[in-house]
């Protein structure tokens, strides 16, 4: 017989030993994150007293499939569109609290006297809080649906693809060993460029996939589609020298705008579970005792820094946003912790051998530290607040904040704008529009020189191949490149800029020069590697080639029809879901009031009452705006619509009336009784029961007086029929009822 793999063996101890551990923690109301990374250390090779993981290299590649699913995970739960609509107030908290904590943690580990990547990644890793423990503490204390808890998250989803951002930054600087200004540029240049092919590529191929092959995907072909596009983006990553982190995030965000999202992540929950949960011990395996007892100073001196670092450059970063004061301390309080992204920073800095083995070990004690703490801390918000509020005069306490941009109402285009209002909208959706085609257009051209040039060169030879791989790579980019000449040239913008004069006339003249010459350059590229001419006649030819794609109806109608695509599938879940307006929510918010989306537990004694019997105005001092049930949605019921067990409630109060009306909500749960008497069905000849007879059913008062219902009449040949209220009961039938036992053995 053949031994059993050792990686069998370590898995089952990892997992028996998490599962123990992981309902210790739950009995406990802790964090199943702090439970596997104890269960980690209880299995892990400096805890000599229990049975030890013995093939560390195998749980480490184990551990690495964790991070990219825990990434997918998180990037289903982003959208890019979601940031744009947050507008700038969120992004001004995330930005400055970040830099205020890499500030924190580069100056503690200067004054331990650790080297000069230590203290940078440890910055790094202070300004990541757990978004999985936040969001957990404040579900277990009941305020996630509190005015300061969509702040808090609005954060922390900023945070982690500002962490993507900053894991580029700590690579590039890991391998130059010293910040060089051009070099971080082009890094930065380099990830916009792939970030923005990506996505770009992303939301026009996959939705139109599933689209087309909606009717063959089930759940088990879903999860291993979306597992299998996951993968393919972490290779990509891989091989242009991004993490695998980086590219399971982008595949999540990618998958995040599709309608096919919610299912996504719900087949994909399992997995996540699994191999977080092993990522997680993994981490707690690296727990050294030697070292904490060597560091002790330090590691108090890093959960200080947190703690008090969060709480006043967390709050000043809220209030600098536009936040109230008391708004503010709630989120700078909440974010008082790190978690599991600054687990990934500190494995990116031990795989790339830049940091020192003592630093893993070291950030894993401050983590389960502070979210120990954290319920506390969120707590300690509100006290601090009252005493600010007693010391600091009213004035100052009750100061507007900056008005979001987002709150702005938008200005609607017309022949009595403004030119300089005008020329920026001309110029943003040109700008953009440009940058895009752009990059699409150059992807297409390296793709075709890399890879199309070598074939065609095998096969036909060089000056065929040559020219094949030109003919098709600019026939491939021609709706790219004509988008980039002649997109946003007719905009109701350009026409009135057009009327007011020769300055403004000779602009957009000027800008679509730029945007010729744009393209001129690109096919100049592809002509000057492929073709023996001189330069000269290939500029004539480019120039050539851009008149016919100017003046090419085809590919006119190839390039909108593109683009209608993929604004199409950027906007399909959106529609789809038809959700209460994210604008009109914070327009709320500025008033101490915000919409919500609670769902009816199935075992709600609220299940099929109306809202005028619910009275939740009176009792909790909300108002439900919206009732989505399954792919219907209500909106604005009356107080006649009735309320059903797995509704999504979308209601509108203040802090305290959704808390009440959470717990009556949790109150009021139907409690499950394990002697309940089971379901009986029974056989009645009516012949025993002659008042029934020339009865209909109806008539028969059989549900009223004996709550049991009849399911079938059985005919004399033994078939059976299914009842009608009107059908007669006569005394040849056999009923078939179905009720409880005692019910049933009544009749």
């Amino acid at each position: 017989m053949e031994q059993l793999p050792t990686l069998i063996s370590d898995l089952e101890l990892i997992l028996i030993t998490a599962g123990i551990v992981a309902i210790i923690f739950k009995r406990l109301k802790q964090p199943l994150v702090l439970g596997y990374i104890v269960a980690g250390f209880l299995v892990g090779p400096h805890m000599t007293w229990t049975p030890t993981v013995a093939d560390s290299e195998g749980i480490s590649t184990w551990s690495t499939i964790g991070v990219i699913f825990l990434m997918f995970s998180l990037g289903l739960e982003f959208s890019f569109k979601k940031i744009i609509k947050m507008g700038t107030g969120p992004i001004i908290a995330a930005a400055s609290v970040m830099m205020c904590m890499i500030g924190v943690g580069s100056l503690v580990g200067n004054l331990f006297g650790w080297g000069g990547m230590d203290c940078l990644f440890l910055g790094g890793m202070l300004a990541m809080s757990s978004t999985t423990i936040i969001y957990k503490a404040l579900e277990d204390l009941g305020m996630r649906q509190q005015k300061f808890a969509g702040e808090v998250l609005s954060v922390l989803i900023l945070e982690d693809i500002l962490g993507i951002l900053l894991m580029v930054t700590l690579s590039a600087l890991a391998v130059s060993r010293q910040f060089q200004g051009m070099e971080m540029a082009a890094s930065l240049l380099k990830l916009g460029f792939f970030l923005t092919l990506w996505f770009i590529v992303g939301i026009y191929a996959v939705p139109s996939f599933f689209r087309k092959t909606k009717k063959w995907i089930t759940g088990e072909t879903l999860l291993i589609v979306s597992i299998g596009l996951c993968f393919l983006l972490v290779e990509f990553a891989d091989s242009v020298g991004y993490s695998a982190a980086f590219g399971a995030f982008m595949m999540g965000s990618i998958l995040a705008e599709t309608i096919e999202a919610e299912s996504v992540e719900h087949v994909i929950t399992p997995l996540k579970d699994l191999f977080g949960a092993i990522f997680f011990v993994s981490v707690g395996m690296m727990v050294d005792p030697d070292v904490l007892l060597n560091y002790w100073p330090a590691i108090l001196a890093i959960i200080a820094a947190i703690m008090i670092g969060q709480a006043v450059f967390g709050t000043m970063s809220f209030l600098l946003s536009g936040q109230p004061l008391k708004v503010s301390l709630q989120c700078g309080f909440s974010l008082a912790q790190i978690g599991e992204f600054a687990f990934i920073i500190a494995t990116l800095g031990d795989s790339l051998k830049v940091t020192s083995n003592f630093l893993y070990p070291v950030v894993v004690a401050v983590s389960i530290i502070t979210t120990f703490f954290t319920p506390y801390m969120i707590k300690a918000a509100l006290p601090v607040n009252n005493w600010i509020e007693r010391i600091v005069p009213n004035r100052f306490i009750r100061l507007k904040g900056r008005k979001d941009d987002t709150e702005k109402e938008e200005i609607a285009l017309s022949e009595h704008t403004g030119s300089r209002i005008l020329w920026k909208n001309l110029l943003v959706s040109t700008g953009i529009g440009v940058v895009v085609y752009t990059i699409l257009s150059f992807t297409i051209g390296t793709i075709s020189l890399s890879i199309l040039l070598p074939i065609s060169n095998h096969f036909l030879g060089e000056l065929a191949g040559n020219i094949v791989c030109c003919v098709v790579a600019i026939t491939l980019a021609s709706p790219f490149l004509r988008a980039i000449i002649i997109r946003k040239n007719r905009t109701l913008a350009a026409q009135v800029l057009r009327k007011r004069g020769n300055a403004h006339k000779w602009g957009i003249r000027l800008l679509f020069l730029v945007r010729l010459s744009i393209v001129v350059t690109l096919i100049m590229q592809v002509l000057d590697y492929l073709s023996p001419l001189y330069t000269w006649i290939n500029l004539i030819i480019s120039l050539a080639i851009v008149i016919l794609l100017i003046v090419s109806k085809r590919i006119k109608l190839t390039s909108i029809r593109l683009e209608r695509t993929f604004k199409q599938n950027l906007r399909l879940r959106e529609r789809q879901a038809a959700t209460f307006t994210p604008s009109y929510a914070r327009k709320l918010q500025a008033h101490d009031l915000h919409a919500v989306q609670i769902q009816v537990p199935v075992n709600s004694r609220w299940g099929g009452k109306t809202l005028s019997q619910l009275d939740f105005s009176n009792a909790d001092g909300i108002v439900v705006a919206a009732i989505q049930r399954g792919a219907m949605r209500l909106n604005i019921p009356d107080a006649r619509a009735v309320i059903f067990p797995g509704d999504k409630l979308t209601v509108i109060g203040d802090d305290d009336g959704l808390h009440n009306f959470q717990h009556h909500l949790g109150e009021d749960m139907v409690e499950m009784n394990e002697d309940e008497e089971e379901i009986k069905l029974q056989r009645v000849n009516i012949y025993n029961y002659p008042d029934l007879v020339g009865k209909s059913l109806a008539e028969s008062g059989i549900r009223q007086q004996f709550n049991c219902l009849v399911v079938g009449f059985e005919n004399e040949d033994g078939s059976l029929e299914l009842p009608t209220a009107q059908r007669v009961i006569e005394r040849k039938d056999t009923l078939w009822l179905v009720g409880r036992e005692s019910d049933v053995n009544s009749i």
